[in-house]
């Protein structure tokens, strides 16, 4: 990528944490752990002071309690954490001509051919701080050459900090970091990089693209170009609209309600699959309609980000009692999933234990392995439609 390139990294400092640090000052300054809150809870969030103890999210609730007993544990509220999300969107959106929300709490800024107009370093400053000052959240950036190192930087430079890794300075910058830093490195390549005496960025950067090829295939010519600070990969425009939908047009126009309730069901299940599978979470539903008349209702509702199946279908069933009103054959129900970003919750902050997640898990791992339709709730077996 041309040394031209001007790219914004920005990402909340423990967002969920800060989120709640916002609405009860008294937690400024303490360990304070978002997640389940019982033995079989899992951690989802924790504040820089909790993870001096070793506490990280995914944990354990149970283990995150013994290395750090004092800590405040918090259930959480994802309608908070989502409704700030899209508050710090819009502030940027206001701003800024091209970004990407990566994720619920970072976003990727393009300030190519502009920063001969307004310095991107002052503009990224000025942005933080406003953002500082109209939300009270904290918030870090890097800015660098492509996506990769600037979202290195940001991660060296947390908890509320900035970072300009210039192009110059990209390859002296990369190489003390252990490869554990490198975005997109899982803990089995990890490992085996790792077991092969590899464990700082310069080490990989010095080995043969060839070798890399023969021992990892594509993937490692992947991490390869990310030690060398080499990084293709566009900001893509951030749009509200990306999204993902079904719908189905019965063989016979029905009224029977149970029976649509399960298609929903099926329906549901099948997009928050998509969404896991592709690690993306949706913050809006929309369902259709349309009556034997060929008329069509459409109801939608903003809602936490999520990529759970309970939480979906139980808002994709409340859309359809609204959607439905006149008691009047139905010839096809649709429902669309929209205002997709990256990122897995790693519990759900209502009600969903750990034991929940790793059944719904291991469904995706079986229908990742036989097929989408090799396992399903009793409730929609042998729906005829």
């Amino acid at each position: 990528m041309s040394s031209d390139q001007q790219i914004i990294h920005m990402d909340q400092d423990a967002f969920f944490v800060s989120v709640e640090v916002r609405k009860n000052s008294a937690l400024v300054g303490k360990p304070v752990i978002i997640g389940g809150t019982s033995d079989r809870g899992v951690v989802t969030s924790c504040s820089y002071e909790a993870r001096k103890f070793g506490v990280h999210s995914a944990m354990p609730s149970r283990m995150a309690r013994q290395l750090c007993p004092h800590a405040v544990f918090i259930k959480g509220n994802m309608d908070a954490y989502s409704k700030a999300s899209h508050e710090i969107t819009a502030i940027i959106k206001e701003k800024v001509p091209l970004f990407e929300k990566a994720s619920i709490d970072e976003h990727y800024i393009d300030m190519t051919g502009m920063d001969r107009f307004y310095g991107s370093m002052k503009f990224a400053r000025e942005l933080r701080d406003n953002i500082i000052k109209e939300l009270h959240l904290p918030i870090s950036f890097g800015l660098s050459v492509n996506k990769t190192v600037s979202k290195m930087a940001t991660n060296e430079c947390k908890p509320n900090g900035e970072l300009d890794v210039e192009a110059a300075d990209v390859q002296s910058f990369l190489n003390p970091l252990s490869i554990r830093k490198i975005p997109g490195l899982g803990e089995k390549s990890f490992i085996r990089l790792s077991d092969m005496g590899i464990k700082k960025i310069f080490t990989l950067a010095q080995i043969h693209p060839g070798h890399m090829n023969a021992l990892m295939g594509k993937s490692g010519l992947f991490l390869l170009r990310k030690a060398k600070g080499i990084d293709y990969s566009p900001v893509v425009p951030y749009t509200e609209q990306k999204s993902i939908g079904t719908q189905c047009t019965f063989k016979a126009d029905t009224i029977d309600i149970n029976t649509i309730n399960n298609l929903l069901t099926s329906m549901v299940m099948d997009l928050a699959f998509q969404l896991r599978d592709k690690n993306k979470l949706a913050s809006c539903i929309t369902v259709t309609i349309r009556y034997s008349n060929f008329e069509d209702v459409t109801r939608q509702a903003v809602i936490p980000y999520t990529s759970l199946d309970s939480t979906l279908i139980q808002k994709t069933k409340d859309l359809f009692k609204q959607v439905y009103t006149r008691r009047m054959l139905l010839r096809l129900v649709g429902v669309r999933l929209s205002g997709l970003v990256s990122g897995f919750e790693q519990i759900d902050l209502y009600s969903e234990s750990a034991e929940q997640y790793s059944l719904v898990q291991a469904m995706d791992r079986i229908k990742k392995k036989y097929g989408e339709k090799s396992i399903t709730r009793a409730s929609v077996l042998n729906l005829e439609i």
